[in-house]
């Protein structure tokens, strides 16, 4: 039984990461936002209004709790969803938890290109964009650095890049890589 939990902070590329590991491994993938989504019939963005982020954190956890005792699974967690409750400790103890790393230059890259489908992102410039996600890193990061496993994904930019990265990834999990190298 495998259970393979991906975290990081938004705009990491959790969910790009993921699915081509899914697709690699043959195991089903889940992103928790599109779970939680799918099972409440409502939007993230929704939820947060309706109940704030502690209502909303508590749907998390106990979403979290219900998808991470499936087996043979990819998890993508939202980037809060470590940092709330016992909810790393609780992933580390039901799969192998990997932090996708990435540079704040990045993730604001990342981010401006989708910014309005996060709220806590939209009227924000870049400049103050790049400021907020460096200090919001700074109170995520020892939560996610509890993760078994870190992998760096600043320069995930090209599917080849992505290919490079999946095959990293297998290689950290002990799983076999592709015969190409690269």
């Amino acid at each position: 039984m495998r259970r393979i939990i991906l975290i990081g902070y938004m705009g990491a590329g959790k969910t790009t990461i993921g699915k081509a590991l899914s697709k690699e491994l043959g195991l089903p993938f889940y992103d928790l936002d599109w779970y939680i989504e799918g099972r409440r019939h409502k939007t993230i963005s929704q939820l947060f209004s309706e109940l704030g982020e502690e209502g909303f954190r508590k749907i998390e956890y106990n979403m979290l709790h219900e998808l991470a005792e499936f087996e043979d699974v990819i998890i993508s967690c939202g980037g809060g969803t470590p940092c709330f409750f016992d909810n790393i400790d609780y992933m580390n103890q039901q799969g192998q938890v990997i932090y996708l790393r990435c540079e704040p230059q990045v993730l604001q890259k990342h981010l401006m290109m989708g910014k309005t489908e996060r709220p806590l992102l939209k009227d924000k410039s870049p400049e103050q964009l790049i400021d907020y996600i460096t200090e919001h890193l700074k109170e995520r990061e020892p939560y996610y650095n509890k993760a078994r496993y870190t992998l760096d994904v600043s320069l995930m930019d090209n599917y080849e890049k992505i290919k490079i990265t999946i095959d990293k990834l297998k290689e950290l999990l002990q799983l076999p890589v592709s015969d190409k190298q690269t």
